[in-house]
């Protein structure tokens, strides 16, 4: 299966949990959230997230109630 890269525009649109693109850009800043990928350097690089990635993330901050965190 081919691997899918989003933007942060569409990751907030079809993952809401992770809040808006600057949501995202405030957590790359703090150096938490998704792996992204950067295409360059500073302001010029452009965003992209694996849709893999997303999900991977998802499922790390995903509690099960009554199991030690």
């Amino acid at each position: 299966m081919k691997e899918e890269f989003l933007s942060p525009k569409q990751v907030a649109a079809e993952y809401p949990v992770l809040g808006s693109p600057s949501a995202l850009a405030e957590r790359r800043w703090r150096g938490e959230g998704p792996i992204y990928i950067k295409t360059g350097k500073g302001r010029a690089g452009r965003v992209f997230y694996r849709r893999s990635d997303i999900e991977d993330f998802l499922a790390e901050c995903t509690v099960i109630p009554g199991r030690a965190a």
